[in-house]
């Protein structure tokens, strides 16, 4: 019934909208539920209130441009190939938990064709955090120092979304890159993944 007393209403001025604006804000919770419950004033605030978050669906979400659904990537992982088996299983095991975490990982998920290094920048660019498999191979090889530079480089003060995890490498050899960083070190491995997700959820 608003829409219709809304049209049956006179205009009020410029001045008077402005000070009802002001007075709109509710002094406390309860009495902003109950005025929801009886009749409301404001059709824009019965607008908002009649939304229930139980009829919000995945492509709602989608659409709304949340922080969460801006982004293709939960995690990137950027690792040597050694340790591509352990990355699997890693991988398998965040996107297995019930927060179905969309995990980037080279090998399967960039686009055939496309180049390497393109396809790494958009990962890097559309993912919320980034690990790292700081091992051995990951020191010794040219590509993983490249992608530790390009995640550096999109968000060099990103704290807590850069996640070095250290594999059979002493504390002495962690990238000088990184000293501004905690890591995690893998040493169970099932301990290990557990701590990595919950820094994710963090």
């Amino acid at each position: 019934g608003w829409f219709r007393r809304l049209l049956h209403k006179p205009k009020p001025s410029l001045a008077e909208s402005s000070l009802n604006a002001g007075r709109s804000t509710p002094s406390s919770p309860s009495s902003s539920s109950s005025s929801a419950e009886s009749s409301v004033s404001s059709p824009s605030m019965s607008l908002v209130r009649s939304v229930r978050p139980s009829l919000i669906s995945l492509s709602d979400i989608n659409a709304s441009g949340s922080a969460w659904w801006a982004k293709n990537y939960d995690i990137c992982i950027c690792h040597s190939e050694v340790y591509l088996e352990m990355v699997e299983e890693l991988v398998s095991y965040l996107e297995s938990q019930p927060e179905s975490f969309r995990c980037f990982l080279q090998l399967r998920d960039a686009t055939p064709g496309s180049a390497v290094v393109a396809e790494l920048c958009d990962a890097v660019q559309n993912s919320h955090c980034w690990l790292m498999l700081i091992a051995p191979g990951f020191l010794r090889d040219p590509w993983g120092k490249y992608q530790m530079h390009q995640v550096l480089a999109e968000a060099p003060m990103a704290n807590g979304r850069t996640i070095p995890v250290l594999k059979d490498v002493e504390r002495k050899d962690y990238p000088k890159e990184l000293r501004n960083l905690c890591y995690i070190y893998m040493v169970l491995k099932e301990n290990s993944f557990r701590q990595i997700r919950d820094t994710v959820m963090r």
